[in-house]
């Protein structure tokens, strides 16, 4: 049996689209999987990982879950994007008080909304974070959390992506805008303009990512930030036009998100009040430069855009009429190196 092999990965949100894919990823490279979980997986998931019941606001269970740990996978998040400011950082101390106890080193799923639209579009680990929206000012303080702790020993990893999508993906635009998962196909409701470039990121491709910097997770920094580029979307088309030919309709309808009949709602809803909130990530430009991590692992894990997208949508269960492809989610290849 190899060190990796031999090494345990706890991971926090395992029954969501990123902390379940990553830590699918892990497994593929031969990680021991223990899963904190609110709700018992159905015993035919996932056989061979290690399920642990427990609550990640409570310290006192996530600290004995990672007792033995090498890596914690920080991917819980409320849900529905409900109450943030009540439930992230309580959420993010316990999952360094964990790390403290067990020694082991925190992966943090990052994201653009650390940044102001000031200093758009490129945006390097070193970019200063001005955020001007909630979100992305928690989203802050859990990195200074986490810059804050490896000055005593608690070493993290952060891996920011641009907009999540995938067979999996959990709650993502993808899945809550450009598409309705189980129903039919029949028209793209776009949430940005013509001519402004956005960041997607296809979740098989990120988890692979993690689970590539974990395996030399020993040479990092103690505090590790790498920024992931992805599906870099250039004028707001591409991704509605790979839509338009994984269902084999070139002339599918192509609609604008009512922004303004979402903020009627909000003050009712808290989802959509959240979601307002990142209406600015679709006026402008803002791509991840991934240098460093290309740097790192010789090149960024990337599924060419049509395959990623055919498998996102057979994944939502979107039924289409006239496929181009019968598509089944695919697994990234591990890594070679």
């Amino acid at each position: 049996m190899t060190e990796v092999q031999a090494r345990t990965a706890l991971i926090l949100g395992a029954n969501g689209g990123v902390g379940r894919e990553t830590a699918a990823a892990l497994a593929r490279h031969g990680w021991k999987i223990r899963a904190l979980v609110r709700i018992p997986a159905p015993s035919s998931v996932h056989a061979g990982w290690d399920y642990v019941i427990g609550d990640a606001m409570d310290r006192d269970a996530v600290v004995a879950a990672a007792e033995g740990a090498d890596i914690i996978v920080h991917a819980v998040n409320p849900p529905g994007y409900r109450d943030w400011d009540k439930l992230v950082l309580p959420m993010i101390d316990n999952t360094i008080a964990a790390a403290e106890a067990s020694r082991a080193r925190i992966l943090l799923p990052g994201t653009i909304y650390n940044y102001g639209s000031q200093d758009y579009p490129l945006l390097s680990e070193d970019t200063p974070q001005r955020p001007r929206t909630r979100k992305g000012k928690i989203r802050v303080a859990m990195e200074a959390r986490l810059e804050a702790a490896s000055a005593h020993g608690v070493r993290s990893l952060i891996l920011r992506a641009g907009d999540y999508f995938g067979p999996n993906a959990g709650n993502n635009w993808f899945g809550q805008a450009l598409v309705i998962p189980g129903k039919p196909l029949k028209a793209i409701t776009y949430p940005g303009k013509t001519g402004v470039g956005h960041a997607w990121a296809y979740l098989p491709d990120v988890a692979e990512t993690f689970a590539r910097l974990a395996d030399q997770e020993q040479d990092l920094p103690a505090f590790a930030r790498f920024h992931f580029d992805g599906q870099w979307d250039p004028n707001g088309t591409a991704m509605t036009a790979a839509i338009r030919r994984a269902a084999g309709a070139p002339h599918m309808p192509i609609r604008s998100l009512p922004w303004a009949v979402l903020g009627l709602i909000a003050p009712f809803n808290e989802t959509l009040r959240e979601l307002i909130e990142m209406k600015p990530l679709w006026r402008a430009a803002a791509r991840l430069d991934n240098s460093l991590l290309v740097a790192r692992l010789g090149q960024e894990p990337r599924t060419p855009l049509d395959q990623a997208v055919e498998a996102t949508l057979a994944g939502l269960g979107v039924r289409i009429s006239n496929p181009r492809t019968v598509a089944k989610p695919v697994k990234p290849a591990r890594a070679s190196n």
